[in-house]
């Protein structure tokens, strides 16, 4: 391929979600209550772990790790997608579509990470009560986070350089609602397989390493519940276990459903997407807050605070 025709392609056109011509006012009125309680709610939990002080612990802090994360991952695609909902302009830069993957990418795969912190944070607590604080001191803390945003911006970057090192220089159009690595491969003017191949390798490596390391810790995790005499106690220990485990069912069904399949269905990958980008990050702050206690009476005083409601009670 000439070197001349490699930038030809200097933005893009995003056509959008399959099937739904004539149904974008409906689409828009139908997402923006998702994004605006994705905000509102991931927001909320932030708030609330930062100013209150017993909730300054391991979990809390992933937890509010991962709302920061569930506000920018939305915020990656979300916008662009209502705008042209409402009629604006379907055209990306190039530019843009490269930060747009790098970010979709980077975000996403560290989510994949904390909800492996938290198990293991879950699993130091459960299986080493008397050691937990030693475990998991503030120190290691900060070094696993830092460290999951430093792999994770690699991770990113090489399957960023890979998409976009391929030259561009024919259709420009886009068959999907967001810059991402399947729907940019087949606009590519050259051979794509080593970047089908690695990325189809890399996601798959970082999402099965992260879910077999948490099934590890709760394969562990439930033996030591198994363990303990008191059926009261092993109701707590579950209970403090549950809200990780489904948002951990949310977050690897559609990675597993767009990125592992050989050959992924289109129409299937879209709707999986806009799950993952509208419903699954505003299901995280109800999950972990109607799941647990320790967050709801946080929440509450907050909320008395604020706009001086009347407290309530606990139960």
């Amino acid at each position: 391929m000439d070197v001349k025709n490699r930038s030809v392609v200097t933005e893009f056109i995003l056509l959008g979600i399959p099937h739904t011509q004539g149904l974008e006012t409906m689409l828009f009125f139908l997402f923006l209550p998702f994004y605006i309680c994705t905000l509102l709610g991931n927001l909320s939990i932030l708030v609330t772990v930062i100013s209150s002080t017993h909730l300054h612990t391991p979990m809390y802090f992933f937890l509010g790790n991962l709302s920061v994360f569930d506000m920018g991952f939305s915020s990656v695609t979300c916008p662009k997608m209502l705008l042209y909902l409402v009629g604006m302009s379907r055209l990306i830069s190039y530019q843009n579509c490269v930060t747009q993957l790098f970010f979709f990418h980077f975000l996403g795969s560290i989510e994949c990470f904390l909800y492996t912190l938290m198990a293991y944070d879950r699993f130091a607590a459960i299986c080493y009560p008397l050691r937990y604080t030693i475990i998991m001191n503030s120190r290691i803390c900060v070094i696993l986070a830092v460290g999951t945003w430093l792999l994770e911006c690699v991770h990113s970057s090489v399957l960023t350089s890979l998409t976009f090192t391929l030259p561009y220089c024919g259709s420009n159009e886009v068959n999907h609602f967001f810059c991402d690595i399947p729907a940019l491969l087949p606009l590519a003017c050259a051979d794509t397989s080593l970047a089908h191949r690695v990325s189809f390798t890399n996601v798959g490596i970082v999402s099965l390493a992260c879910f077999f390391l948490i099934l590890v810790s709760y394969t562990r995790i439930t033996v030591s519940i198994l363990s303990i005499r008191t059926t009261e106690g092993r109701h707590h220990a579950f209970s403090t276990c549950s809200a990780h485990l489904i948002a951990i069912l949310c977050a690897y069904g559609p990675i597993i459903t767009v990125y592992l399949q050989p050959t992924p269905n289109p129409m299937l990958g879209t709707v999986v997407q806009i799950l993952m980008n509208l419903v699954g990050p505003m299901l995280n702050p109800l999950i972990y807050t109607l799941r647990n206690k320790e967050v709801k009476i946080a929440l509450r005083k907050l909320l008395h605070l604020l706009v001086f409601l009347p407290k309530h009670s606990r139960a």
